[in-house]
This record gives C-alpha cells, structure tokens and sequence, in this order.
C-alpha cells in the first residue's frame, strides 16, 4: 500500500478513459500535487501508456499514485453506444469500495468525470463527497443539464438529424439550436433501455453531487458559472481553467511521432511574419472521410498560406501534394504536440473540431480559430466561439456527409491569416485574460484552485 502524506488530503481521481478526458484531469491533478494534495488516479491498463510520459514530472513528493483497474466491457458484446461503456463501467464499484476498505488512508473525496454520474451514489456508500469534473464547458454542462433534466429527448424512432429547434429559456444569452446539433448523446437515448436509463441517472446526478470541477475560467464563461452554481445551490463550484502545461507541452497526452525539434525548427522558418501559418487538427478522436481530406488539402494549397496539417497514421497524403505544397506546408502523421505549436509565434490560425480541450489552447495561444464542428458538444462550442465570444471565423460544419467547397474553404484560410480581424484583437484580449485567470494568488482560476484545496484539505479534518 503507498504512502499518505499525514498532513495532506488524499482525493481519489476517476477519469472516463480517453484521452481528450484523461488529459484534462492530469493537468488538474498538477495543480493540486502543487498545492500539497495526496492523489491516486484510476486508470486503465491501455491508457498507461498515455500516463507515463507525464506521471515522473507531476509526482514532485511522491504523493501520486495509480489505482490500474481494466475498463470492464458490456456483457452483450453488440452493445457499443457510450452508455453501455458507462454502464458497465459501474462494476468498478464493488472493487474501489474493497481497495477503499483496505486502504490504511483512504481517499476523502472522489473527483470522477461527468460521464461517470453513478459515482455519485458510491461516494455516498464510502461516506465521502464527490465532485464532478467537466472536462467541457461550463455553457455546455448548462445545456446538457437542461435537455436530461426537462426531457428533450429523442428515441430509437427519431431520426438523428433532427432540425427542430431546441431553445434553452434558462440558460444564460437563451440560446437555441437545432435539435441535431444541440442534444448530441440524448439523440441516441432509448427509452427503457437499461443502459440508457442508467446513463440518464448519472447525468441527473451530476447537478446532485457535493461540488463541480470546471477547465474554464471566469472572464470566458462568468455568466455560465454563476448559473452552474444558482443551479446546485451551492457555491462548490470551481472554474479551474485552462488546465494547461505551464512550460514544456512537447509530452503532453502523448509522444510526437515527427520529432518535436524538426517541427519548431520548421516553425522557426516562418517567424519573418508573425500570425502567418495555419495550424490545422481534428483532435485524438475525429477522423476526416477522404473526401473531406482531399477537399481540406486542396483548400490549403490554393489559399497559399503555410500551414501544419495533422492527420490520422493511416490516412494518405501523395507524395506529389507534398511535394507541390513542400515549404509552405508541413505533415504531421499521428499526434502531434499540439500545445507547443498554437504557442509558436508564427501561428496566428487553428482550423479545430471546436472539442473543449482545443479551444482552451488555442484561447491561452491567442491564435484566430477557424471552426469546423462535426458531433458531440462541438457545435454549441463554435457557436459560442463565433457568436458570443466573437474569437473564431465559420469554416465549415457537418459529419461525414459534409465535404466543404475548396474554393470557398481557402478564402476562409487565407482571411484568417491576412486580415486584419477584430477576431484576432478579440482573442489576444481573451488569451492576456486566460494569463492572468492562472496567475498564482490573484488569478480567478489560481484562486478557486486554492478555495478547493482548502475545501477538500477541510474534508480531512473532519473525516479525522
């Protein structure tokens, strides 16, 4: 059994195990190994390899330590849908209340992710609170708060595409959207099913839990949080954002298959202009067809920008577009370290997905995003990028169905770069503001780190 510090609180980590969720929360578990905090993480055996690029720099006094649980699978193999993994994920419980049991110093609280609802109740078979961590937005757990809560959902028999129009009266600005593009997960919901009904209760339950964890900070969605907590009743809710490195991003979430210095090198080439290369990823998760990919290459070789372009391992580029496009365009095959390129001072541009995590780092980079939202809580976001916080320009949207007109695409690509844009003094204003959010003693994010420190330091004490 490992070691508690005596005078720390010991907090019991769960992510949900992928990567755009784990990432987030081992930022999170830096900042609070910072402030003295005792941290196991439970993680999977697949996704300790994720973890060991960055375990050794978070662990500064031994005070991290892995509980490796496998991820158990559905017991009907033909069930794949998120809610299934969720539901089967609850089988953890028996096992975590042992490991509790048999711990000489137990954890005195249970951080899990918003997918995983159902901790809920086992933080209250262990007599300790839980706290839920939105690895999104704050607008956006309002959102989904709103559609669980009052029903607005679809069944089996509803077509996916739904374009009727969800409105969200309570929610701060009222914003509405298109069923379609709103609801994301619910439009799978199935009444009845047991999976579905189990995943809906942990949803219901997250607005239930002891207090809420936010990447996000105050000066970008104040107006959301102050809502958050009117709707908990409670002030434990804490905007922690942006989670991010504070120096080297070359490891985070993963190793660059392209050596990082090859690409800051090629970066460095195009510092006669500051702001003039476009930096194009769909995230870890988000796979183009090859007819959006052609489409997106030609698009960039016809705006004639200079641009980093990430793709899939598996996904073909020619060797005759890179020769045409060599100089001016660079192809990175797999991951790529994502964080230290938006930090580069020659990249002004970032062509997204709008998931939660790279809006936050292209915020703190201050670079123009171009949106290109395809599912999940991608199309609220954009909205929120483009219409609210005014720091993006409309690239393209849709799935799979959905290839952009190259033409078009490309005047996208190069306004972004070459236009002088109020998005871009927009999004320096929010990135000095993202800065200051994180800076230690005044910042509002290093503030409520501190505040939640305390909280969770003060759970010792009493379980004590």
């Amino acid at each position: 059994m490992p070691s508690i510090l005596s005078n720390s609180a010991h907090i019991l980590l769960f992510p949900f195990p992928t990567s755009g969720h784990i990432i987030p929360i081992l930022d999170l578990a830096n900042q609070l190994l910072a402030r003295g905090l005792t941290i196991t993480i439970l993680i999977t055996p697949a996704n300790l390899t994720l973890l060991s690029t960055q375990l050794i720099e978070l662990d500064r006094l031994g005070s991290l330590h892995t509980l490796v649980l496998p991820f158990p699978n559905p017991p009907n193999p033909s069930e794949t849908s998120l809610a299934a993994r969720v539901h089967a994920s609850s089988q953890l419980s028996n096992t975590i209340i042992q490991w509790f049991q048999s711990h000489t110093s137990p954890p005195v609280a249970i951080v899990s992710d918003f997918f995983l609802g159902w901790t809920n109740s086992l933080a209250s078979q262990l007599g300790i609170p839980r706290l839920v961590f939105w690895p999104s937005g704050v607008q956006r757990s309002s959102l989904v708060d709103y559609i669980w809560q009052n029903d607005q959902l679809s069944d089996s028999d509803h077509q996916i595409q739904d374009n009727s129009v969800i409105s969200f009266p309570d929610v701060p600005n009222s914003p509405a959207y298109p069923k379609w593009q709103a609801c994301g997960l619910s439009t799978q919901y199935k009444k009845g099913d047991p999976s579905w009904e189990f995943f809906k209760n942990g949803v219901l339950a997250n607005t239930q839990s002891w207090g809420a964890i936010y990447n996000s900070f105050r000066d970008l969605e104040g107006v959301y949080i102050d809502y958050i907590k009117k709707k908990m009743g409670h002030g434990r809710v804490w905007a922690v954002g942006p989670l991010l490195p504070a120096n080297d991003a070359s490891k985070r979430g993963g190793s660059c298959v392209m050596p990082i210095d090859d690409v800051m090198t090629w970066l460095d080439t195009k510092t006669n202009s500051d702001n003039s290369v476009v930096y194009v990823c769909f995230g870890s998760r988000v796979e183009l067809t090859t007819e959006q990919l052609d489409s997106l290459a030609a698009a960039l070789e016809i705006s004639g920008v200079h641009f980093i372009l990430c793709v899939k391992l598996h996904q073909e580029i020619s060797k005759e577009y890179e020769d045409r496009v060599a100089g001016r365009g660079l192809i990175i095959r797999g991951w790529a370290p994502q964080v230290a390129i938006l930090r580069h001072r020659a990249v002004g541009a970032f062509l997204t997905h709008c998931g939660w995590n790279s809006i936050l780092e292209g915020i703190a980079a201050g670079v123009v995003m171009l949106t290109w939202p395809m599912g999940a809580d991608q199309f609220t976001n954009a909205n929120l990028l483009v219409d609210e916080l005014k720091v993006a320009m409309k690239a393209c949207e849709g799935g799979d169905s959905n290839v952009p007109n190259p033409a078009m695409l490309a005047n996208v690509l190069a306004e972004s770069i070459n236009g002088g844009r109020a998005e871009r003094e927009r999004v320096t204003e929010l990135c000095d503001a993202a800065l200051k959010a994180v800076q230690s003693g005044n910042g509002s994010s290093a503030k409520d780190l501190d505040s939640l420190t305390n909280q969770l330091n003060g759970l010792k004490v009493k379980i004590n």
